[in-house]
C-alpha cells in the first residue's frame, strides 16, 4: 500500500498537478505562477538590462561620495566623506508588467532626448536579456513607450481558419472590409482592414502560404456585401473555382485591360456621386446611394507587366498605369487591391516602382530572392527583412506584415483549404453581384440634393 501522508509521495503528487496544469491550461498557469515571478525578476535586473542595452542616460546627482585622505603614521588611509555632485547612470522609470495571455506589457518612461525608435532597435537585445521569444514596441505618446514581451511564439500552431457556413453572413456591421484572416504573433487576431489599410501587396514563394492568405481573405468576405473582382493570368487556374463568388473574371491580358478600363469608369461615376452629395469619400454617402465596396485580387502581378514583342509594351504601359490610378484614388471610391505574386522587382518596371508607393500594406512570406522582399519590406525597417528571410519553409503562412501603427510585425494566416474557399464561394453564391450591378450601385438610387438635410445644410 502506498502511504499518502510520505512526504515524497506529496511533493510527487504537487510535481503531477503542476505539469498537468501547464499541459492543460497553460493560460491560467501563466497568469497564476510565472507571471508574478517573471514581473519581480524584471524590475529587479532593470537597471543592469538598461546598462546593458545603451537605455541608461548619464546624469549628475548631489551624492555622498568617499575620497582619500592623509595616510596616518600607522599607515592607515583616512577616508573623508563629501557631499557633492557626480555623475551616474540613470534608468529609464518602469512602471508594473501587465500579464497578457502570450506575454506582458510594460510601459516606460523616456529619458531626455530618447525616443520609441531607441527602444525598438534593441528589442532583439531585451528578449535575450528576459529570456523570452520576441519584444514588440506596441504603443506610445509623449514621453512614454510601451513594449510588448512575447513569451512563446504563438505562430508555431494556429487553429485552421472556420469558415462560416449560414448564408446569414456571421458577420457585423463593423466588420464589414475588416476580415480576419490569422493570428498576429502577439496573439491578437490578424485582421486585414481595408477601411485603414485600402491596399495590400502579398508577396512569397511556391509553398510560403501566399495562395492560403488568399482563400482566407475569400472566406472572410464571402459573407459580406461586397464585390469581387480576379485578375488570373495563369489561364484562371488559381482563381476559376472562386467564379461563383467574384462579379468578374480576367485571365488574359487583353481581359485584363478590358477589366481595369471598366474599374476606371466606374471610380469616375462614383466621383460624381460625391462630388454631387459634396463628400470626400463614399462612406459619407447616405446608405441608399452608396456604391457596392469592390476588392481586386490580382494572381501573379508579374504576368501583367512582363512583355514577350514590342506589341506588349503599350498593353504593359496602360495596365501599370491603370493600376496606379486605381491604387491612388480608390480608397475614397471603395474600391480595393490585393496584389500577390511570387516575384516582385524593380527589374518590371518603373511601373511596379510606382504602383508600391501607393501600397500601404505589406505581406511577405518567405521569398526565394531578396530582392522580392527588399521590394516589398524595403521602405521598412531593416530588421523587418531579417525577420522575413529567417521564415522557415516548415512554417507555412508566417508572414512578416505591416500594422496600423506602421510598425512591422510577424503574423500566420489560418489554414484554409481550396475546398473549403470552394464551398464557401457556393453557399454565399447568392451574395455576388452581377457587373452591371457594381457598375450601377448607388448612382441611380441617390437622394434628391434638398431631400438630405444634412447635405442641404
Amino acid at each position: 500500500m502506498i502511504d499518502l501522508s510520505h512526504p515524497l509521495v506529496k511533493v510527487l503528487a504537487v510535481v503531477l498537478v503542476l505539469i498537468a496544469w501547464r499541459r492543460w491550461a497553460p493560460i491560467s498557469y501563466w497568469y497564476v505562477l510565472v507571471f508574478p515571478r517573471k514581473a519581480l525578476w524584471l524590475r529587479w535586473t532593470w537597471r543592469h538590462v538598461a546598462s546593458g542595452c545603451g537605455l541608461t542616460k548619464k546624469r549628475h546627482r548631489w551624492w555622498f561620495t568617499t575620497v582619500p585622505g592623509l595616510i596616518a603614521s600607522t599607515g592607515v588611509v583616512r577616508v573623508k566623506r563629501r557631499f557633492q555632485r557626480v555623475e551616474v547612470d540613470t534608468k529609464p522609470w518602469m512602471g508594473l508588467p501587465r500579464p497578457t495571455r502570450s506575454g506582458f506589457r510594460i510601459t516606460f518612461h523616456l529619458l531626455d532626448g530618447q525616443v520609441p525608435d531607441d527602444y525598438a532597435k534593441v528589442c532583439e537585445r531585451l528578449a535575450h536579456a528576459w529570456r523570452i521569444e520576441a519584444v514588440r514596441v506596441v504603443g506610445s505618446r509623449p514621453g512614454r513607450v510601451t513594449l510588448q514581451g512575447i513569451t512563446y511564439d504563438p505562430l508555431t500552431h494556429v487553429a485552421p481558419a472556420a469558415s462560416p457556413s449560414e448564408p446569414s453572413g456571421g458577420w457585423r456591421t463593423e466588420d464589414l472590409l475588416r476580415p480576419v484572416v490569422g493570428v498576429l504573433e502577439t496573439g491578437a487576431a490578424w485582421r486585414m482592414d481595408f477601411r485603414l489599410i485600402p491596399h495590400w501587396m502579398n508577396a512569397g514563394a511556391t509553398q510560403s502560404g501566399k495562395s492560403n492568405l488568399i482563400n482566407a481573405l475569400l472566406v472572410g468576405l464571402a459573407p459580406q456585401p461586397v464585390a469581387l473582382i480576379g485578375f488570373d493570368l495563369k489561364g484562371g487556374m488559381e482563381l476559376s473555382a472562386y467564379a461563383p463568388r467574384l462579379s468578374a473574371l480576367a485571365t488574359t491580358r487583353a481581359e485584363c485591360l478590358d477589366l481595369l478600363s471598366d474599374l476606371i469608369a466606374v471610380m469616375g461615376a462614383r466621383m460624381l456621386a460625391c462630388r454631387r452629395y459634396r463628400v470626400r469619400d463614399i462612406w459619407q454617402l447616405p446608405d441608399a446611394c452608396r456604391p457596392i465596396p469592390v476588392v481586386v485580387l490580382v494572381d501573379e502581378l508579374a504576368e501583367l507587366f512582363l512583355t514577350a514583342d514590342k506589341a506588349e509594351k503599350d498593353q504593359v504601359t496602360r495596365t501599370a498605369t491603370a493600376l496606379l490610378r486605381i491604387a491612388q484614388l480608390g480608397r475614397a471610391l471603395g474600391i480595393h487591391l490585393v496584389l500577390s505574386g511570387q516575384r516582385i522587382g524593380s527589374d518590371l518596371g518603373p511601373g511596379v516602382t510606382a504602383l508600391r508607393a501607393q501600397i500601404g500594406g505589406r505581406v511577405c512570406h518567405r521569398v526565394n530572392d531578396p530582392e522580392t522582399a527588399v521590394m516589398t519590406l524595403g521602405d521598412l525597417d531593416p530588421e523587418a527583412l531579417v525577420a522575413a528571410r529567417s521564415i522557415a519553409p516548415e512554417l507555412p503562412g508566417v508572414a512578416v506584415i505591416t500594422g496600423s501603427d506602421g510598425r512591422w510585425s510577424r503574423a500566420r494566416s489560418g489554414y484554409v483549404s481550396t475546398t473549403a474557399a470552394e464551398r464557401a464561394a457556393q453557399t454565399f453564391a447568392d451574395l455576388t453581384p452581377s457587373w452591371a450591378q457594381v457598375a450601377a450601385s448607388g448612382l441611380g438610387h441617390e437622394l434628391p440634393y434638398d431631400a438630405n438635410p444634412e447635405i442641404a445644410a
